[in-house]
């Protein structure tokens, strides 16, 4: 007997970043959205298959993993699979914070981008958020609980500083799409003045960190402008000199003796598991193997 076609999945998650109402991830085999509306912006991402979708009664079809979709709040659509294979999508829901409803003309008349930059921008957002991946937890039939707990946590394994990084780029590259296009101000002659007192401020706060706002707010500078001004300085954004330094300081706890539970705990990742896929990145094996040797 031939087997029936892949189960819907879904999975979806509310993480610890400003400005992400919800991240959801489905695999849709046969589902057709009926026509509704968001209080948040919709921005869409294929990991594979094809999707056809009217926006304010247009119709629209997206193939495949090149092209970025944004549906604005408010505004009436629809969806439905094209193939029998359906699709595979990965949907961050955003507020007004990130894109005011101003924009949502703009969006109505083009909802699909053909932007490689941004659609490996919403990727790596979507990493950094937690490792739904392939969204293969959930199941059709509603028993999504323990995968729903799961996503959560992945997401506050996360970097929330490297996410609201990373978003603070998407919303940029999304102004570019539906704004007047403005020149981005390059690094000037204060970059190193500035990457200097980052520096410091995140030096002083590894273990509690801080968010990429709260960074913005004491050193009076837009978020995209200070990554580039630390970046250009430092060779490295924000969000992974702060990893690296808690690694670091991991490292000489361990070699202390102290436990990678308690090591996680104090040099300010969420848990050990969280400490494990950094440092094994960064040392190349586990915390707990880099004791023992």
């Amino acid at each position: 007997m031939a087997d029936g076609p892949p189960r819907t999945t879904v999975s979806a998650w509310r993480p610890p970043v400003a400005g992400i109402a919800e991240v959801f991830h489905a695999h849709f085999t046969e589902h057709a959205y009926p026509s509704h509306t968001h209080d948040t912006w919709a921005l869409m991402i294929l990991n594979d298959g094809a999707v056809d979708f009217a926006c304010d009664r247009h119709r629209h079809g997206v193939t495949g993993t090149g092209t970025v979709v944004l549906l604005p709040p408010g505004v009436a659509h629809d969806g439905r699979t094209v193939t029998a294979a359906g699709f595979r999508k990965r949907v961050l829901y955003l507020d007004a914070t990130v894109l005011p409803e101003d924009l949502t003309g703009r969006a109505v008349d083009a909802p699909v981008f053909a932007d490689a930059l941004l659609r490996h921008r919403i990727h790596q957002l979507h990493t950094s958020l937690g490792h739904a991946g392939d969204a293969h937890a959930g199941d059709a039939r509603g028993d999504n609980a323990q995968a729903d707990k799961a996503q959560s946590d992945n997401a506050h394994a996360g970097d929330v500083f490297e996410a609201e990084s990373r978003l603070a780029f998407i919303r940029e590259r999304l102004h570019f799409h539906l704004d007047a296009p403005r020149p981005t101000r390059a690094p000037g002659r204060e970059a190193h003045r500035l990457a200097a007192a980052l520096r410091d401020l995140l030096d002083s706060r590894l273990a509690a960190g801080l968010s990429l706002h709260e960074a913005a707010a004491v050193l009076h500078a837009h978020p995209t402008h200070l990554i580039r001004c630390f970046k250009q300085t430092y060779g490295l954004p924000p969000h992974a000199y702060l990893t690296g330094k808690r690694i670091g300081w991991a490292r000489g706890l361990l070699l202390d003796g102290r436990r990678p539970a308690e090591v996680a705990a104090t040099v300010g990742f969420h848990d050990q598991a969280h400490l494990n896929r950094h440092f094994t990145r960064h040392v190349g094996t586990t915390p707990a193997r880099y004791a023992a040797m």
